[in-house]
């Protein structure tokens, strides 16, 4: 049933999104408090997802909600009725994300969820860690390139000390972050055992790096790195937002340990 809507993702004519998190509730679809009960030939959910990625643009809303036999996934048209769709104020401008109410929304069962959430997020951290890894690198060549040209004191900061070894670190951070990713996607590559374990670890250390890196890039940049005039605080609410998306790193880890512990 879900192959009808596959062709239109995949040529870009539908614009798609999953709409998971609930004000109470973390990345998981346990607990869930948006219900979906059968009404003759269709569905009707009731209840409030937030924190949707465009979700006030998306044609296609991917809802996971609460039925008799589980957690399921529905396909709900944006148009449709019931459906209020508001957007978020996030530290993010670049990354829209939406509140969602459903109030008796019609929609279509497209099977179970929990198999399917666990693979997409595991899949979602994954591509997450490695634009962290990318917008981490971003940082540093902009510090590297800013501390080049900048000259206090008659000469170019990159050449003072305590620029060089912040300089340092943030490659030490980001190539370890790096090598984490590229653990992960093999793992994930190879349907590895440890895939679930390496994933939120990657998504933990990368979370971190990218926030290290991404304020070090404003310190090195001094005041011209506080202004709306210089793309360093992009990347600054960049990685503040990336962080919390799928998981804090103390959630992944928390994830980690409990898989370890058994």
């Amino acid at each position: 049933m879900a192959g009808q809507f596959l062709p239109g993702i995949a040529d870009g004519t539908t614009v798609a999104t999953v709409a998971l998190v609930e004000d109470d509730r973390g990345w998981s679809v346990d607990g869930l408090r948006t219900v979906a009960v059968p009404d003759r030939d269709t569905w009707v959910l009731t209840g409030h997802k937030t924190y949707v990625l465009d979700g006030h643009t998306a044609d296609l809303l991917l809802v996971v909600a609460s039925e008799e036999s589980g957690p399921s996934l529905f396909a709900v048209a944006a148009d449709a009725p019931g459906l209020t769709r508001r957007p978020l104020q996030t530290i993010d401008l670049t990354r829209k994300q939406a509140a969602l109410s459903l109030d008796g929304v019609p929609a279509r069962r497209l099977g179970p969820a929990r198999a399917a959430m666990e693979s997409a997020l595991r899949s979602a951290i994954i591509a997450l860690a490695a634009e962290q890894v990318g917008g981490a690198q971003r940082c540093l060549d902009m510090s590297v390139e800013y501390a080049k040209l900048r000259v206090q004191f008659g000469r170019p900061i990159g050449s003072f000390q305590a620029i060089k070894h912040r300089c340092a670190d943030m490659l030490l951070s980001i190539e370890r972050a790096r090598s984490a990713v590229y653990h992960a996607t093999q793992a994930a590559d190879q349907e590895a055992d440890e895939l679930l374990t390496v994933a939120s670890l990657a998504k933990a250390l990368c979370s971190e790096v990218y926030l290290q890196a991404a304020a070090d890039t404003i310190q090195i940049h001094g005041g011209i790195g506080f202004t709306w005039e210089h793309d360093a605080h992009l990347y600054f609410r960049r990685a503040q937002s990336t962080q919390a998306m799928f998981g804090s790193p103390d959630y992944h880890r928390e994830l980690v340990a409990t898989q370890l512990l058994g």
